[in-house]
């Protein structure tokens, strides 16, 4: 046996690629970071966004998604369903390298070693090793398809909590992308070539979103934008209309971008978009799918990733015009209804500011109207969630959120949230149970509200910076503490116990932040709390107090400084 595993060690040293998906350097491949219900949350969720982009891709780069899918499947112990969605790949695409190695290892965990057998002689097959069947001509374009497929995943990993380790992955899927063309060639067809262009041009937008905040974030940017850019306007000559439109929404952003650098990219005048505005390549981007709901859906989901409102609704509108059945096209709906929710959101924050007046609340109503639609014909999780943020805004004061207006909104938001938590991943959506809270705190109901907040943060991942469940516990905890009663100790128990698992769970310093931010928010109360707390020799949480507003040297003056957060 050690003698037969030499061998295959060998062989695989001298292959120039490996098939299959199960040996890539994935966190998905590996033992969960942390606790491995959130990483089945996080497998869950990317297998249903992966349904969504089935329907946006055809011809070969299909199977990387479907293979992609089986690989999910299998990491959610649903190894059945692995095995069907690889042998449909090799049933359609029987020189698909990647199912049959897939299969093949699927078939070795279910013990069928006579069936991964075959599929392993299928693959050498198709390599042409040991004198195959296959041409090498039909061996360069198998493989390019497979380093092609492997290239599609990397941008889908789990635990990417960085940019660094995000970074990481999307420079990976390059690589294996120009290894691709670097097999294939002239063999590969130029349809599919370009096809591979746009992803690629898509990864390089994606780095520069990353990158713009490095030290070395000039040379970096330059590099990545005069290669996406290239690689947009040769995508442009696809027959596919999708692509297309996509392509020129894409220009239009980066040409947005170039006056970010010190000297405008080459790429722009190599290119020839010297005269081109923005403006002008998201309108072509729209005319070129102006009868076609799926595309002009996808063109509406960008404009709103990239905070354009206006502009997305008016390409949400155009889908409904061309296909208004909620049933047919529910995703238009579905951001349209996000788009409303958004601007409500940022006229309000504007208001908090000082910088507007009250937010438009017939946006609420308007995204409550879209969301109704959906719920009548494509009921989900999400779309509970969003729902219920909407009836908590239409519950609570325009300004001060911890004013009810009306509890029968907010009665309702909780009926919404009720519903979403029947779905299975349900009780695994942290921002589920921090607004289950928010809408308790609102009823004063604190004890319910701070159950929700500290189930909320048990879900947060180990390292997060996010502190949104933390904050709402703390102050929920504050208040119960006010109020006084004869659970003041459990209370103050209770406190005691979500700091020190705060302290295991976030960094360091982002606790120590957000004590400090309790202090000086509830200067009276954390007071308050403080005596209580030395009366009962419970000093630890009092020292952790005073270490957040006591300077460590207080014989050096240092200048105050002031941070905001408009979250």
């Amino acid at each position: 046996m050690e003698a037969e595993n030499t061998d295959i060690e060998f062989l695989i040293e001298d292959m120039d690629y490996i098939p299959g998906h199960f040996h890539l350097d994935l966190n998905l491949n590996c033992d969960p970071v942390g606790p491995a219900r959130l990483r089945f949350r996080d497998t869950c969720l990317k297998q249903e966004s992966l349904r969504g982009e089935l329907e946006a891709e055809a011809g070969y780069l299909q199977y990387a998604v479907r293979n992609l899918l089986g690989l999910l499947a299998f990491h959610l112990e649903k190894l059945d369903k692995a095995e069907e969605i690889f042998r449909g790949i090799c049933k359609e695409d029987p020189g698909n390298l990647n199912a049959w190695a897939n299969m093949g290892y699927v078939y070795d965990k279910l013990g069928r070693e006579v069936d991964a057998g075959e599929c392993v002689e299928k693959v050498s097959s198709l390599m042409g090793l040991d004198g195959g069947e296959a041409s090498a001509e039909e061996t360069r374009i198998l493989a390019a398809r497979c380093l092609a497929e492997q290239a599609y995943v990397y941008p889908y990993d789990v635990e990417l909590d960085s940019q660094e380790d995000l970074r990481e992955r999307l420079t990976a899927a390059l690589t294996l992308y120009n290894r691709a063309l670097h097999y294939g060639g002239e063999l590969i067809p130029i349809e599919e070539k370009r096809i591979w262009y746009f992803k690629m041009a898509s990864i390089y937008i994606r780095l520069d979103d990353i990158v713009k905040t490095t030290e070395d974030s000039e040379y970096s940017r330059l590099s990545h934008f005069n290669k996406g850019l290239k690689l947009l306007k040769q995508s442009l000559e696809c027959e596919k209309t999708r692509y297309k439109a996509l392509g020129w929404c894409f220009i239009g952003v980066m040409l947005e971008r170039k006056d970010e650098f010190n000297t405008v990219p080459m790429s722009v005048h190599d290119c020839g978009y010297s005269a081109t505005d923005p403006l002008s390549c998201y309108g072509t981007a729209i005319n070129l799918a102006s009868d076609d709901a799926f595309t002009l859906n996808l063109l509406g989901k960008i404009f709103l990733l990239l905070g354009k409102l206006e502009m997305a609704t008016g390409i949400c509108n155009m889908g409904l015009n061309v296909l208004p059945d909620p049933e047919l096209n529910w995703q238009a709906y579905c951001t349209r209804a996000k788009i409303n929710v958004r601007l409500y959101i940022k006229d309000l924050e504007k208001a908090k500011q000082g910088e507007g007046g009250l937010p438009d609340r017939q946006n609420l109503t308007e995204a409550r109207k879209d969301l109704d639609r959906i719920l009548g014909v494509h009921p989900c999780l999400l779309t509970h969630l969003e729902m219920a943020q909407v009836y908590y805004y239409m519950g609570v004061d325009a300004l001060q959120e911890s004013l009810l207006v009306d509890e029968g909104a907010v009665n309702c938001a909780l009926v919404s949230l009720s519903h979403a938590l029947q779905f299975e991943l349900g009780e695994s959506l942290p921002d589920l149970h921090v607004l289950r809270g928010r809408c308790l705190l609102l009823k004063g109901e604190e004890q319910n509200a701070a159950d929700c907040f500290k189930q909320a943060v048990e879900l947060e991942r180990p390292g997060s910076t996010d502190t949104t469940a933390l904050r709402c516990l703390l102050q929920a905890l504050l208040t119960l503490f006010m109020l006084g009663g004869p659970d003041t100790d459990l209370v103050i128990t209770q406190l005691e116990v979500w700091v020190q698992k705060a302290e295991e769970r976030y960094p360091a310093d982002v606790v120590k932040t957000e004590l400090r931010c309790l202090y000086r928010t509830h200067t009276e109360e954390v007071t308050e709390l403080a005596k209580a707390l030395i009366r009962t020799g419970r000093l630890g949480l009092v020292r952790r107090l005073l270490k957040t507003v006591v300077p460590k040297h207080l014989t050096k003056k240092r200048p105050l400084t002031r941070s905001f957060s408009f979250t």
